[in-house]
């Protein structure tokens, strides 16, 4: 018994170790290899869309934002989707001069639909093509001054979809706010920043990001529905062939959840998202890895698989076998098992502290909490990370919906950076 549980314990951590040894060496690549920072040559006209659903505590904040930005004004539409709102967005939104559109539908709910509804009205009043790009933007982020004009930049270079540094509002909140803060911040710099330098695609996650007409007009506007909207369009566009770029320099700040079950819910979403986006593209993925463009479905393929049920599968075989050796009186194969759960779970552990080190060493100044804080939250992100077990298991039985998460952080830019 025991044999067959090493044995196994050994296959799944050398597969794991295969597939994911190339984000390690991310790292370095990242560490060693930067980005240049090439001008724009020309200014670009852009849309900024919003969807958003009873944000009205927080979307004053991000249009006040969008007013600050060091572009000229003439080149840059606010529009303001208030989706089945019954609070006062729309409101607001007018207030500070965006262009509201309204729309009520209790069927079809979720942000890739408000996005395509935008869409559809827009060409239907000015026709896609009045505008070179649109950004997505969530309403309860807030923009650095200069985060048009970086994007502008990246974009300018050619390519048609972009995504941004994703920082957060209220990272020293609790070990739950930092837990997300630590991720996207180690996403943005480790993943996307050293695909970047590798002239290999990136991936878009969730908001802040920009992409051409072109692309939009080419799809007939937003058509991605799934949970998980933002990873279903980075993968639909990889598969095609599209090199999404990333700016460094173009940083947002994105609220996080504070409590337990606010995160739970929008991460079981999340979990269920991943896997029909595997569900759905897992097969082009894996036959794009032998094209031209092998590396980054490669990349996208190991993004999305569900390598949490190789996980949950190793955690069942070694929980069966100890509880075998109790029941059975075994002391040595309850000794052996027990150890070799508590070793697969420190290695764990250890690998994600290396990851929450890099990343809170390098962005140290760009983590707006007191250094104690940092410090604190460094060793509890691993923690963070390993709730997901419990949600990826809920995730593959459990029917899941999308449902809105409450915002209420109300800070400018310099409120941020003060801490």
């Amino acid at each position: 018994m025991i044999p067959f549980v090493e044995t196994f314990n050994f296959a799944v951590m050398l597969l794991f170790a295969l597939c994911y040894a190339y984000q390690m060496f991310y790292i370095v690549v990242r560490l060693i290899k930067k980005t240049p920072h090439t001008p724009a040559r020309r200014l670009h006209r852009y849309a900024v869309l919003i969807p958003a659903r009873n944000e009205q505590a927080v979307i004053g904040k991000l249009l006040e934002s969008i007013e600050a930005q060091r572009y000229p004004k003439e080149l840059v539409d606010v529009y303001v989707v208030a989706d089945n709102c019954q609070d006062d967005t729309a409101a607001v939104a007018r207030a500070h001069g965006a262009a509201v559109i309204t729309r009520t539908n209790h069927r079809l709910i979720g942000k890739g639909y408000a996005l395509d509804y935008a869409l559809a009205c827009i060409r239907e009043r000015v026709g896609l093509r009045h505008y070179d790009g649109y950004f997505v933007i969530d309403a309860d982020n807030v923009l650095d001054e200069r985060f048009i004009a970086e994007m502008n930049a990246t974009f300018d270079q050619g390519y048609r979809v972009v995504t941004s540094y994703r920082n957060s509002k209220n990272y020293g909140t609790n070990w739950i706010s930092a837990g997300y803060g630590l991720w996207f911040l180690r996403e943005s710099q480790y993943v996307n920043g050293a695909r970047m330098a590798l002239h290999t695609s990136c991936a878009i996650s969730g908001t802040g990001f920009l992409v051409s007409s072109e692309i939009f007009e080419r799809d007939g506007g937003w058509k991605q529905y799934l949970l998980t909207e933002d990873i279903e369009f980075s993968v639909a566009n990889v598969v095609r062939g599209e090199v999404i770029g990333y700016c460094e320099r173009a940083v947002l700040y994105d609220e996080q959840p504070e409590d337990f079950r606010s995160s739970w819910k929008q991460r079981m979403r999340w979990a269920k998202g991943f896997y029909q986006v595997f569900a759905r593209y897992g097969g082009s993925l894996a036959r794009g890895c032998f094209g031209r463009h092998g590396f980054q479905c490669y990349d996208m393929l190991m993004t999305v698989a569900p390598a949490t049920v190789l996980t949950l599968l190793t955690l069942g075989v070694n929980s069966l076998t100890f509880v075998q050796g109790l029941l059975r009186n075994m002391r040595g194969v309850v000794l052996a098992t027990g150890q070799g759960m508590l070793m697969t779970f420190a290695g764990v552990y250890v690998t994600l502290l290396l990851f929450g080190l890099v990343t809170t060493i390098t962005e140290w100044r760009q983590i707006h909490c007191a250094a104690g804080k940092k410090v604190l939250y460094l060793f509890t992100f691993p923690l963070f990370m390993f709730t997901y077990v419990p949600i990826a298991i809920a995730a593959l039985v459990r029917r899941v919906t999308w449902e809105p998460i409450a915002h209420n952080v109300r800070k400018d830019v310099r409120e941020i950076i003060e801490g």
